[in-house]
């Protein structure tokens, strides 16, 4: 099985021992978890606001799949980490706006006591090539 790294300044580099994504074999594609880091300045985006927070989270998966050559019509399955599950409606109005309703990928939504940089939510997905 081959693995190609996937990486794009269009998005935060790493803040440890893993990469953006891995393209497996050419036909799977496994995307870090995101968070809402400014890749240009590396400062956290939206202190609080879990609107903002989840708009700069899909900004970054977004640029990290195009530099895959994928789109958010490949994305078979996410998780999603919420520090508060208050904000999972909030966040899920921002996270609707960008998968069409029938295509959607499966997903599973939790609750963790922390994130990186006590960020207020993570996402990671998966996609086919």
């Amino acid at each position: 099985m081959t693995h190609t790294v996937i990486k794009t300044e269009n998005a935060p580099a790493p803040v440890g021992p893993y990469n953006q994504a891995i393209a497996a074999s050419g036909r799977l594609l496994f995307v870090a978890g995101q968070i809402s880091l400014d890749p240009k300045t590396g400062a956290i985006v939206g202190d609080g606001d879990i609107v903002a927070q989840t708009q700069q989270v899909m900004a970054n998966l977004e640029a990290i799949l195009t530099e895959a050559g994928a789109s958010w019509a490949q994305v078979v399955k996410t998780t999603v980490f919420l520090k508060d599950f208050n904000h999972f409606a909030p966040m899920n109005q921002v996270y609707a706006q960008f998968f069409r309703e029938g295509i959607a990928p499966a997903r599973a939504c939790v609750e963790v006591s922390r994130l990186p940089k006590d960020v207020l939510v993570e996402i990671e997905c998966i996609a086919v090539l």
